[in-house]
């Protein structure tokens, strides 16, 4: 121990369900951890016991109760009967006793495997733990990589039980869902005719009902598994499944997603903070750790729980719940709606108004914004009078712009204003009404947002707070 005094210890013990006939019970690991703390002079504090859970995973509630009372510094140190009784995972044993235990002063002693992070050799075979559970890692990784290539080479689909709009996934392959595939060969042709994927989407609802969404109608425009194809980590390969689509069809309609007149070829790279892929992009957060959501592979997810980007991880045990994208933008819009048709749904969250100081925005972001719309209006007019580029075209441009930059003038005027704050909020919502069906992504985003501040996930429910 590092200390001189007499050390303060905790006891840990756990059996799983499946492991009650083991020679190491609760009873017995007590009674080894009581007789070597005796023999060494110790003070033991307390024994956390959790009985009933699986060593998988760090989700046990007497292991979360000891390292709170761990990190508020009351025990010198944690003492097990058997290094398995922490954990079954090298990951997790190695995460709890370098970044919990001794980052807060707490050796480990495990007495099977005479495990003491006290002596130097116990400290150096934390490095050796660290060794062997990166091998272990980089190994599973390479195994479970080379197996998805091999199988997408094989031509299989490797999206698991998640099948495509337009397929069943039946004993590990693909099958023609045929009421599904006639509503998206009906997609691509309305879009090949110069349907816009708005008026696809509104089309499809209507005709159809179920959920659709402009994110769902982009996604099945842009899959090349349509064509017989299967693709994984950028490869291509020939699918063994029955193609819905000619290669030709989906050709020609990627050629027109990327054509200049529907990406904007004449409108400014700049990165803005009003740009994303996606309907809810950068307004859904956890409410259980706090973190962001990302959209990837058809659903919001935390990033906490995704560990797709390590720094927006706030709480590496979170197991909030994953929403489909379309699911959660369609009830978002449903949401929205109901402040324009139910006014006693307005008069709720408008009575709250008064609890804020003041709104909360971006005010140098919104004015660069502001800025860069007045020179993006310029550079259309000038490129109309040198170019070919029709009328329509740019009008429809310059009304989206101009719809983005009422919103954020809204914005800065209700920031001066606390008071005007509702007014505005309620402009907003009939500007929402009258131009979210027609508008692009884009404009649909920022529509959105001068709305609705946060999308808060809460297991299978959510909470949209409002900016009023």
């Amino acid at each position: 121990m590092r200390s001189t005094k007499k050390p303060m210890v905790f006891g840990y013990v756990r059996v799983s369900t499946e492991n009650q006939l083991e020679n190491y019970s609760i009873d017995e690991q007590v009674e080894r951890i009581e007789a070597y703390c005796k023999a060494k002079g110790w003070t033991l504090l307390k024994t956390y016991t959790d009985g009933g859970y699986s060593g998988g995973n760090t989700n046990r509630p007497a292991l979360q109760q000891m390292l709170k009372a761990i990190r508020e510094d009351q025990a010198d140190a944690v003492v097990v009967y058997k290094l398995d009784r922490l954990s079954r995972s090298q990951k997790d044993t190695l995460t709890l006793i370098e970044d919990e235990f001794l980052t807060h002063n707490t050796d480990f002693i495990s007495i099977n495997e005479n495990f003491d992070t006290s002596t130097p050799f116990g400290r150096a075979m934390i490095g050796i733990l660290s060794v062997f559970a990166q091998l272990e890692k980089d190994q599973i990784t390479e195994r479970f990589t080379m197996g998805r290539i091999a199988r997408s080479k094989a031509g299989y689909f490797h999206g698991g039980g998640n099948p495509p709009f337009g397929y069943r996934y039946e004993e590990g392959q693909l099958i023609v869902h045929e009421a599904q595939a006639v509503m998206v060969r009906e997609i691509f042709e309305r879009f090949l005719s110069g349907a816009s994927i708005n008026a696809i989407q509104r089309r499809m609802q209507s005709s159809y009902g179920g959920s659709w969404s402009a994110t769902k109608i982009r996604n099945i425009l842009t899959n090349n598994l349509y064509t017989g194809k299967v693709k994984f980590a950028g490869e291509v390969y020939e699918g063994r499944h029955q193609p819905i689509l000619s290669p030709e069809t989906f050709d020609s309609v990627q050629a027109l997603l990327h054509s200049a007149q529907r990406t904007g070829a004449f409108t400014t790279s700049q990165k803005t903070p009003f740009r994303a892929g996606y309907l809810l992009s950068s307004l859904v957060c956890c409410k259980w750790c706090g973190a962001r959501y990302s959209s990837n592979h058809g659903f919001y997810k935390c990033y906490s729980r995704s560990k797709s980007s390590r720094k927006f991880i706030v709480d590496p045990n979170c197991k909030n719940e994953n929403w489909p994208i379309d699911q959660l933008d369609d009830s978002v819009v449903k949401e929205i709606r109901q402040l324009s048709t139910n006014p006693a749904f307005f008069h709720r969250i408008s009575s709250r108004a008064g609890t804020k100081q003041e709104p909360r925005i971006d005010k140098k972001s919104i004015e660069e914004r502001l800025s860069a719309l007045d020179n993006q209006m310029e550079k259309l007019i000038e490129l109309y009078q040198v170019s070919a580029i029709p009328m329509e075209t740019v009008t429809a441009r310059i009304n989206a712009l101009q719809t983005e930059q009422a919103i954020l003038q809204g914005q800065l005027e209700a920031a001066k204003d606390p008071v005007s704050t509702v007014e505005t909020f309620w402009e907003n919502v009939n500007r929402f009404v009258k131009e979210f069906d027609t508008a692009p992504l884009e404009t649909q985003r920022l529509l959105i947002s001068s709305l609705v501040e946060k999308v808060l996930i809460d297991g299978k429910n959510f909470e949209i707070q409002w900016r009023i």
